[in-house]
């Protein structure tokens, strides 16, 4: 079935040519927004950051390298890689630590492309110059986390920066050879539609290069998990999610690579909703209503 949005296998497939596996990498960072700020974190961020702890357990960069790269090459037959540092906030370190932990990358040719997740309130322009010194011979990305361009939401889940401050880190970000992932969430307590859908727009109003978009679903030992328990925040059901995307993407300029179209947990840590386990149902449900409504990525979007 044609797929009606630009995703990111399609674009890795014709820079490089072959199959492309990323690594989850845990530098064992923290978060500023937990740590020096003391605010605890976003409401639905479990203990390890939306990571793998594997750094808690003692694995150095180099084991989780090597383990990946031969688990994939068995499983994948993939010859190239991309390291993304995924665990909490990649950017909150000193510039010397900084250096360290993405050099951990240079022992491996293998590894064509490097993306470092972090929040838009964690960079600067040292540490922008420090990322992009790597993209002479690799592709790089920075990975924001926005969710949401509403600000009383970004209020609403704790999420401690609003949205002049990623639009901010966006447009430093643009000026440094640095490809631009923004991560927003559909299903945010107290959001609807209309905070989607001006999501979408204030997304494709700026220089991004690649978006994920995220299910907002419920996991254990987080804030969320207690409004969930208590009646106070419902998740979406799969026919909204499914509308809600298809709506997201028309909205976005269609040259924009999609990376991801819903969310992934862990299942003995997901409490709901229970269908976001069965990705492959939730691709098609979106792959669907785009179909039957027409839609395709960009379809939608307003022209300047």
């Amino acid at each position: 079935m044609d797929v009606p949005y630009r995703t990111f296998n399609a674009f890795l497939q014709s820079h490089f040519h072959g199959r492309v596996q990323k690594l989850s990498l845990d530098a064992g960072l923290s978060c500023p927004h937990r740590d020096a700020r003391g605010l605890g974190g976003c409401i639905y961020c479990n203990a390890q950051g939306s990571g793998t702890g594997k750094a808690s357990a003692g694995a150095s960069l180099k084991e989780q390298i090597e383990t990946q790269m031969r688990a994939a090459a068995r499983r994948y037959k993939a010859g190239a890689f991309i390291a993304y540092f995924q665990s909490f906030s990649n950017t909150y370190a000193p510039l010397s630590r900084l250096k360290e932990i993405y050099d951990a990358v240079l022992p491996y040719p293998e590894i064509v492309g490097l993306s470092i997740g972090t929040r838009p309130d964690c960079v600067d322009d040292d540490v922008l110059a420090l990322i992009a010194s790597y993209a002479d011979k690799r592709l790089v990305w920075m990975e924001y986390g926005l969710q949401s361009a509403n600000d009383e939401t970004l209020k609403r889940i704790n999420r401690g920066h609003d949205r002049r401050c990623f639009q901010e880190a966006v447009e430093r970000t643009a000026r440094f050879p640095l490809r631009i992932c923004a991560h927003v969430i559909i299903g945010l307590p107290g959001e609807g539609p209309r905070d989607y859908l001006a999501t979408a727009r204030f997304i494709a109003g700026l220089p991004i290069t690649d978006i994920k978009i995220h299910l907002m679903y419920v996991i254990r030992g987080t804030t969320l998990e207690g409004l969930y328990a208590s009646g106070a925040y419902t998740p979406l059901a799969l026919e909204d999610y499914a509308w809600a995307v298809a709506e997201f993407l028309a909205h976005l300029p269609a040259d924009m690579v999609v990376q991801r179209i819903t969310g992934d947990p862990h299942p003995h840590e997901l409490v709901a909703p229970a269908w976001a386990l069965e990705k492959q149902r939730v691709m098609t449900a979106i792959h669907d209503c785009m179909h039957a409504r027409g839609l395709r990525q960009g379809s939608l979007l307003e022209k300047p």
